[in-house]
């Protein structure tokens, strides 16, 4: 009796502690080691915003939604606006293409999903654990077309605008939640396939996932964390979810005034929305079957799909304090604890919000404006130096963490996409001859066909399954 006693004690502390840990889990604890983001950093980001913002308005010209301080962007340079009713089948979210003469880029801006259109979770419910192979890892099959789709829309735009504004424009690509899956994915054909776009070089390529959502393997969220950047506001903690479901109900009461509250968990989308009314269930087996997983199991499976980038976390809450702080903006490219845990919090779905990610972001770049500056007391390394030293690490991290195609150095990284863009070409023939591929536009069109570049990154084994050309290589000289 007494031993029954004795483990009955033991299992009530140990579940005591499991739940203790796990509901007094902040957002801060993510980046509480990270370094803190400069000032030339955080200052596209509330632009971006704005410029994502800008989606939802019918006339810039008379918003209706505006940000405090108004969208500061030129409605003159609003080259196209594309909405729902424009786009066929829902392939994708609206987005907008805009010139900043200013700042001398090139925007292209998808907002986030709307949970009253069917369009938006056909995209988002369009993947399964494993499907979609791409350039050496996995990723979203859903979003992953509707990129490509965009791309074969718009990138004839695209490259008409950076050959008359000039080789000193930037292409940006920005997107919100379902967005930034998009934009993420589109910028990893178009940084493989950089002679599309008349030679531009990598370094003027950005892409900023805000509320981003988990597109695609660890690798290539490190691979492509010197182009890609992910912006999260922090969620912090609660006991309840009913902040959840409430603004759910009022979301899908009003449409497109409210809408992309999800919370930053773990969990892909797709499997929430197929669980929406037994969310609190469905948390509580994640938190139960993440607890059981050791850490190193989930960064050994490839197929496992993670936020893209380097991370820029906005810190604003802390724990058992009320209210707002000033926000601190924090950077890394996080390998382990790359943004997994579970966060319970009755702001979760505020914190998803473009409107607060604007709001603070702005806050906190205003903040360190306003601090006193002084010179540094000896000569340190540049920013754009450290940061480029932070990516060789994260990469060095990857491989020796054995995660699955990482490479050690930017210079592989270089190196793969040039073997990645010759293998292409020269698969050519075979893609002609493959029935299950899309065809071919004609060379006197002069147009790229996205699909056509994209299929031809893998090819089919005898099972029908999508292999990594490469990979078929490799078993080929080992046979």
């Amino acid at each position: 009796m007494s031993v029954a006693c004795g483990l009955e004690c033991v299992v009530c502390l140990g579940c005591s502690r499991w739940a203790w840990k796990r509901l007094t889990y902040v957002g801060a604890y993510d980046s509480e080691t990270w370094p803190p983001a400069s000032s030339e950093e955080i200052e596209p980001i509330p632009r971006i915003c704005r410029a994502i913002l800008a989606v939802y308005e019918e006339d810039l010209s008379h918003p209706l939604y505006a940000p405090a301080g108004g969208y500061r962007m030129d409605p003159a340079d609003v080259v196209k606006r594309v909405p729902y009713d424009k786009i066929p089948d829902g392939r994708c979210p609206p987005y907008l293409i805009y010139v900043d003469r200013e700042h001398k880029e090139v925007i292209l801006a998808v907002r986030g999903l709307n949970l009253v259109r069917e369009g938006d979770y056909k995209v988002l419910l369009d993947n399964r654990l494993g499907q979609q192979m791409f350039d050496g890892g996995y990723v979203h099959h859903g979003l992953l077309q509707a990129a490509t789709w965009l791309l074969n829309r718009e990138s004839d735009t695209l490259r008409r605008l950076l050959r008359e504004l000039g080789p000193q424009y930037n292409l940006v690509f920005a997107g919100h939640s379902l967005g930034s899956g998009i934009v993420a994915l589109m910028t990893i054909i178009v940084v493989n396939h950089l002679d599309r776009f008349g030679g531009i070089s990598r370094s003027q390529i950005r892409c900023y996932a805000l509320a981003p959502a988990r597109c695609m393997s660890l690798n290539l969220a490190v691979k492509y964390a010197d182009v890609i950047n992910s912006v999260i506001l922090q969620a912090s903690v609660c006991l309840w979810c009913l902040s959840y479901f409430f603004n759910l109900i009022l979301s899908l009461a009003i449409g497109d005034l409210v809408d992309d509250f999800l919370p930053r968990t773990a969990t892909p989308l797709e499997y929430i929305f197929s669980s929406i009314f037994c969310l609190p269930c469905l948390l509580f087996l994640i938190c139960m079957r993440d607890t059981f997983i050791p850490e190193k199991r989930k960064l050994n499976d490839p197929r496992r799909l993670y936020a893209p980038g380097r991370m820029y976390h906005i810190v604003e809450r802390k724990f058992c304090r009320c209210g707002r702080y000033p926000p601190v903006v924090k950077t890394a490219i996080p390998v382990e604890g790359r943004f997994e845990h579970i966060v319970l919090s009755c702001s979760a779905t505020s914190d998803h919000g473009i409107v607060w990610i604007e709001r603070e972001a702005q806050k906190a770049l205003d903040l360190l404006k306003e601090e006193p500056t002084s010179p540094p007391p000896q000569q340190q390394m540049s920013r754009k130096q450290s940061l480029e030293m932070e990516h060789k690490d994260a990469l060095e991290r990857a491989v020796s963490l054995n995660i699955a195609h990482a490479l050690a150095t930017t210079e592989e990284v270089s190196a793969t996409g040039e073997d990645s863009k010759s293998s292409i070409d020269a698969a050519a023939p075979e893609v002609l001859q493959d029935p299950t591929l899309p065809s071919i536009s004609s060379k006197s069109s002069g147009r790229t066909n996205w699909d056509e570049l994209v299929d031809r990154l893998f090819t089919r084994n005898e099972s029908g399954h999508l292999v990594l050309k490469k990979e078929v290589l490799n078993i080929d000289d080992g046979t």
